[in-house]
């Protein structure tokens, strides 16, 4: 119970994307607010969560709750990420790729703040094919819990 509560101290939470939805029924508008947020620990952890409701604050609790639950371990190896990787996602094409020392976060939109939030300080990547916010947060994640941890070899 403590070390959850230490757990999630350490949290830093974005929001990515809020989005007012409108939907007609017969009284007239229904109106609500959804909610992208990514939390990460800048240590190898990071989540993404969507969230509903009525208004702005509520949709961004349930996202902040929802990534909570949905934490993955991102290895890391040299500040960068272990190897390449290229994966389709619905419509979204993604390259991840290792970056040296001193490059910094060469991608783009929702990638940078995942990747930043995870620890990753260097590295260089495209997504094609989709411009939908959500969809590629969740190529982005897909990437990175498919990706080996790498050992660092001792001569």
């Amino acid at each position: 119970m403590i070390e959850e509560k230490k757990l999630e101290e350490k949290l830093e939470e974005k929001v990515i994307l809020i989005k007012r939805v409108s939907k007609k029924i017969p009284g007239g508008n229904y109106v609500s607010f959804s909610a992208v947020v990514v939390v990460g620990d800048r240590q190898g952890r990071v989540g993404l969560g969507v969230g509903r409701g009525l208004e702005v604050p509520p949709a961004i609790k349930k996202a902040i709750k929802h990534a909570k639950k949905k934490l993955i371990k991102v290895p890391i190896f040299k500040n960068t990420l272990p190897h390449e990787i290229l994966l389709k996602y619905k419509a979204a094409k993604i390259l991840l790729r290792p970056a040296p020392a001193g490059t910094g976060l060469k991608v783009g939109s929702v990638a940078r703040t995942i990747l930043d939030l995870a620890g990753v300080q260097n590295a260089s990547g495209k997504i094609l094919g989709s411009t939908n916010q959500l969809i590629n947060g969740y190529a982005v994640m897909k990437a990175l819990s498919k990706l080996k941890f790498r050992q660092e070899h001792k001569i």
